[in-house]
């Protein structure tokens, strides 16, 4: 007895090394809900007022006839702007964010906040394809980096804070607090998610959030309490449906490339102009509810209305436009815009409830571009209530799958191989993995599969 005593509760190096132990992290969980406390509400503050700025700017705006008419300029003093005075600005925000994580250690340089909020407004109101995520993300995520620098964090807790920065953007700007806490420590890596983080990011999530609604802001809601009774062959209807969502993801991606690549060779004056000519020209052509953010068409889908059968596919082209000429904004609202119109087409091809899978598909295509089908399921009961949980986060996960190694944020980290028939460089960034390489496994249903496609196109040769 008296041994057991000394080896188990007497032994005084014992006792300190529990106590410093348990003091430490009491002390680590005291000092990141104080600073995920004050990034919260900061970035919760910024983000209320982006959004009243914009919602204000855009009603201003559009009480004018042909106001989209000017889009071009906008588009163009945007990419002047961030040319000029902070190329950090670039793009649809949250990448640049996880770039500079990865790379920089979430250095990012105040005058970002400024720069982006500004020219994310002029291109959303003026009718730019982009949406409102991208800037509230990179907005967060500059002011905490900021904080950090003030503070004198390591690199380390400065990359946290401003993981927090994403978190409570994403969070206040949806009113997701939770997904929007997951956001942040799951689209860095592919696979992958920073668990030491999540504490500050939920507690900078739920903040930001609150913060945020005292500016009276509405969040969009939508119970969805039409849902199926389960059943097999409904889920394998349900599986089949989110490998489409999965092949719109690869689309929308593929097309976001080929913009970039294409206005990547236009001298950015000439490109500007361009592409915001090209924006408008369409818009005249087909309908002008795919500029802005399109919110009122994605309510329209999950209130059960019929869309375009094209509206999808004309979405994403006019998304890929207004980002590669030089437009300022998010990518997120777009592809909620995208997935919920294809979820709405595929619905009335195969005969399901156009809400509920118009919801799903927004879902599922938002979990597939952005690779966080964790956080996607999360959304789906946070906007739409528990009924539709089940089924969101299956089309969330295979869709995530299908899109395979291709991402909207290009500086994400591959963490894991999605299929054990592909060999995929890991630890690198997805934009520097190239087609990952087949390798047909023996005495699997791949491997079979690869055989008889292999003999069949023998046959015809």
């Amino acid at each position: 007895m008296r041994i057991f005593l000394k080896k188990y509760f007497l032994d005084e190096t014992k006792i300190r090394q529990k106590i410093l132990e348990e003091s430490v992290l009491i002390a680590s969980i005291l000092k990141w809900t104080f600073f995920a406390v004050i990034i919260g509400s900061v970035v919760g503050l910024a983000t209320g007022i982006f959004l009243y700025l914009l919602e204000l700017t855009t009603k201003f705006v559009t009480g004018f006839n042909y106001y989209y008419l000017a889009l071009p300029l906008m588009i163009l003093l945007s990419a002047v702007i961030v040319k000029k005075i902070s190329p950090e600005s670039e793009g649809h925000g949250t990448e640049k964010v996880i770039e500079a994580v990865h790379k920089k250690s979430g250095d990012i340089p105040i005058k970002v906040v400024p720069v982006k909020l500004f020219t994310s407004i002029i291109t959303t109101a003026f009718g730019g394809s982009v949406g409102k995520e991208g800037p509230c993300a990179q907005i967060g995520a500059g002011i905490a980096s900021f904080f950090a620098q003030l503070l004198r964090f390591s690199p380390t807790d400065r990359k946290k804070l401003v993981i927090c920065g994403i978190s409570a953007g994403f969070a206040s700007v949806f009113g997701t607090p939770i997904a929007g806490a997951l956001f942040g420590v799951e689209v860095l890596f592919i696979g992958q998610i920073m668990y030491e983080v999540l504490y500050p990011s939920f507690i900078a999530g739920v903040i930001g959030y609150h913060t945020c609604s005292l500016f009276g802001i509405t969040y969009f809601r939508h119970p969805i309490n039409i849902v199926p009774k389960f059943t097999q062959l409904f889920l394998l209807k349900v599986i089949f449906f989110a490998i489409l969502i999965g092949l719109v993801a690869f689309i929308f991606i593929e097309t976001l490339k080929l913009m970039h690549s294409v206005f990547r060779k236009i001298p950015f004056v000439k490109g500007a102009i361009l592409g915001g000519l090209i924006v408008v020209f369409i818009a005249l052509v087909t309908s002008k509810h795919y500029l802005g953010l399109g919110l009122d068409s994605i309510a329209s889908a999950i209130n059960g209305e019929k869309l375009p059968p094209l509206a999808f596919l004309w979405k994403t082209i006019l998304t890929a436009i207004t980002l590669s000429s030089g437009g300022s904004g998010g990518i997120v609202t777009p592809i909620f815009f995208v997935g919920a119109a294809s979820g709405n087409l595929f619905a009335r091809i195969f005969g399901f409830d156009i809400g509920t899978f118009s919801a799903i598909g927004m879902i599922a295509l938002f979990a597939a571009c952005t690779n966080a089908p964790i956080s996607a399921s999360v959304l789906a009961i946070e906007m739409f209530g528990a009924k539709i949980g089940v089924y969101a986060s299956v089309c969330s996960i295979v869709a995530f799958t299908i899109v395979g190694y291709r991402s909207v944020y290009p500086s994400q980290i591959l963490g894991i191989s999605k299929s054990s028939s592909f060999r995929a460089s890991i630890n690198k960034e997805i934009k520097d993995i190239e087609s990952p390489l087949f390798e047909a496994r023996k005495n699997t249903l791949v491997g079979i599969i690869y055989w008889l496609f292999y003999k069949i196109t023998c046959i015809f040769k």
